[in-house]
């Protein structure tokens, strides 16, 4: 598929999808839907991948659904309720996408482009971020999996909060609910997440994969179910050629290849 809506390219085995509808705050339409959808297809296939990228071309990460799209092309109820389920045929792709997802959020990340940016495992923001589920103020629900995602980062009561009130709110807030992992400048934002993403060019593919997998079942299962899949998860992990080379790095006394200390101080 050649892309439009989006844009996509590779740096140092870090996949960077930029939303690129600046006239429009890089707003959800079905084509952007569509590319999205596709480069996580083509991002999951590509095992040279290490981690993702996710981000907003003009000043914003994105606005939300396209309003004005929706507005021209009013569907029935029948017809709206299939564009969300269509959606839901790509999102969970995204949410599962087994290397860290990592947003850079700069500018508006406003209804469904909250809820996008939350599919995130890290979120960084510019001081000039802004968050909101909006959907209450056009008398809307949320969407673009908010449901399933806000809740489990922030917990109901706050989940509720946003929701009902449909209140705008900043980064400083956000990071202190747990949205945002780090707050950095504008100018250096997408720097700092493709350093951060870079980073797990040195960790096992499968390690991650394999921890992210489980860990996003682990508030929906019980301690006997999620056990079995600790279990499952660790005999695999342990087959792969990167365990044993690790393994054997430590037992010999060399350094091992990821360290998260070692390359935060390094920058690697």
């Amino acid at each position: 598929m050649s892309y439009e809506a989006i844009t996509y390219e590779v740096k140092d085995e870090v996949a960077v999808v930029t939303l690129n509808r600046p006239e429009a705050r890089n707003a959800l339409d079905i084509r952007m839907r569509e590319e999205i959808a596709d480069a996580t297809l083509r991002i999951r296939d590509d095992e040279s991948l290490k981690a993702m990228v996710l981000t907003g071309a003009g000043g914003a990460f994105c606005g939300g659904g396209d309003l004005k799209a929706l507005t021209e092309n009013r569907q029935t109820a029948v017809g709206g309720r299939k564009r969300i389920q269509d959606l839901h045929l790509w999102l969970p792709n995204l949410v599962n996408l087994e290397i860290p997802v990592i947003a850079a959020v700069d500018g508006a990340a406003y209804g469904g482009g909250f809820n996008l940016a939350l599919v995130a495992d890290f979120i960084l923001a510019s001081p000039r971020a802004r968050f909101c589920s909006v959907f209450g103020r056009i008398g809307l629900v949320p969407d673009v999996g908010g449901f399933y995602l806000l809740p489990r980062i922030v917990g109901l009561q706050r989940a509720k909060d946003l929701m009902f009130t449909a209140r705008s709110f900043g980064p400083e807030e956000a990071k202190e609910m747990g949205i945002v992992y780090e707050i950095y400048p504008e100018d250096v934002l997408l720097e700092r997440a493709m350093a951060f993403a870079g980073r797990f060019r040195h960790a096992s593919r499968q390690a991650i994969g394999l921890t992210k997998n489980v860990l996003n079942q682990s508030l929906t299962l019980d301690e006997r179910a999620i056990g079995q899949l600790e279990a499952y998860a660790q005999s695999v992990a342990f087959t792969t050629d990167y365990c044993h080379e690790a393994i054997n790095n430590f037992l010999e006394k060399r350094p091992l290849e990821f360290d998260w200390d070692r390359l935060s101080k390094t920058g690697d």
